[in-house]
């Protein structure tokens, strides 16, 4: 059976702002989290602890937006012979301008925030199956997010065959600083469902299923019209394909993921790696995505009134929102990530993503009218040493 791991990080989610279970996009924010495929319920031999930095920045036409540096770290260590401890510290330091809500609107207001995410996980081996049980906790100035989950995974004898299921809860409190609302709060509920599949000795196929329950305040506190529905659920399937060549030692990664919600957004992800062995001890792994969705059903495309000012939706609907998150729009990214084994026992590693997002790139036709181009970059430098 290959060496290849299927990583559970989806940063097309990121990149629109859905925020789900903690099940389903645990990893999002806490790097180091993943799904191995083959051997999931073999204790690790060794402990590992892992430091990174992360960079992001975004901007428009004429505006510098968003900047954010994140130091993480997180460490790993197997105990008492069938048990394991992992847990992940990050801390983001956020500043900027929030977005233009379209090319005409030149105003954008500074911001500043610090977000502080702390993750620990209890696993617990058997002869074929592994449980673990895992806690969250995140804090801004003006949200608290709280969360707990379980998963089991599940191997046949033959090793070939992982089936995985998950269930979570998070409890987010929210305190704007603008006092709009105040001790608003949000519950959301997930469980997922996966299997995973050895098809060759150099095929790997993953299957996961999830669906999201959430209930409260879903608002930007912060947008002048911004009225969502106290509900929302979501339906995630993720199908993933990794093949290893054993001519060139390279390995191919590739993934579809479909996501809609009660909003109206319905949204497709494709995603392909190639990771490729340069010598002994560098391995490059470039990266391509293409992302596309289609709009809430109560977005509006605002249209500027320079007498009136904002943008106000026609007419008094009782839900409406003008965030260009949930408009029509496609969006690419393109990466690579550079791994240097230094020696048996540490490994260091640069990676490099470049996002743009434009309304005409939207898949079977045109996305919302007026988006102004949006652009990103995202840099990670880590070092990792195995004991």
């Amino acid at each position: 059976m290959a060496a290849i791991e299927i990583n559970e990080r989806d940063a097309a989610a990121k990149s629109v702002g859905l925020k789900l279970g903690s099940i389903t996009l645990a990893a999002l924010a806490l790097p180091g989290v993943c799904v191995t495929a083959a051997q999931a319920d073999t204790p690790p031999e060794s402990a590992i602890v892992s430091v990174k930095v992360q960079g992001y920045n975004d901007w428009q036409p004429g505006l510098d937006r968003i900047k954010v540096t994140a130091p993480a770290l997180y460490a790993m260590a197997p105990f008492a012979g069938d048990w394991s401890i992992e847990s992940t510290l990050v801390q983001d330091s956020i500043s900027g301008a929030s977005p233009r809500w379209h090319s005409s609107i030149s105003s954008a207001s500074n911001m500043r925030d610090r977000r502080t995410a702390a993750d620990v996980k209890l696993s617990r081996y058997f002869a074929r199956a592994t449980v673990g049980l895992r806690a969250s906790t995140s804090t801004e100035d003006d949200y608290r997010s709280n969360a707990v989950a379980l998963d089991a995974r599940f191997s046949s004898a033959d090793n070939n065959t992982t089936w995985m299921i998950g269930a979570g809860l998070t409890h987010d409190r929210i305190n704007p600083v603008n006092e709009i609302v105040e001790n608003e709060k949000k519950r959301v509920t997930d469980v997922m469902i996966g299997v995973t599949q050895a098809w060759t000795k150099n095929d790997l196929v993953q299957l996961n299923l999830s669906h999201v329950r959430g209930r409260g305040y879903f608002n930007d506190p912060y947008k002048l019209v911004d009225k969502r529905p106290r509900e929302r659920d979501q339906t995630i399937a993720l199908l993933r394909w990794n093949h290893f060549h054993e001519a060139s030692q390279t390995t191919f990664r590739s993934s579809y993921r479909y996501y809609s919600d009660t909003f109206g957004i319905r949204a497709h992800t494709l995603q392909t790696e190639w990771v490729k062995p340069l010598g002994d001890r560098f391995t490059i792994t470039p990266s391509a995505r293409y992302y596309t969705q289609r709009a809430a059903s109560f977005y509006f495309d605002p249209v500027y009134d320079p007498v009136i000012g904002e943008p106000f939706p026609v007419g008094r609907p009782k839900l409406s929102s003008a965030d260009t998150r949930l408009s029509s729009f496609g969006a690419i990214t393109l990466g690579a990530k550079l791994d240097w084994r230094i020696d048996s026992k540490w490994v260091a590693d640069v990676k490099y993503e470049r996002y743009e997002q434009r309304s005409s790139w939207r898949l079977g036709g045109d996305g919302s009218p007026g988006l102004a181009t949006f652009k990103a970059q995202i840099w990670q430098l880590g070092v990792t040493r195995t004991f």
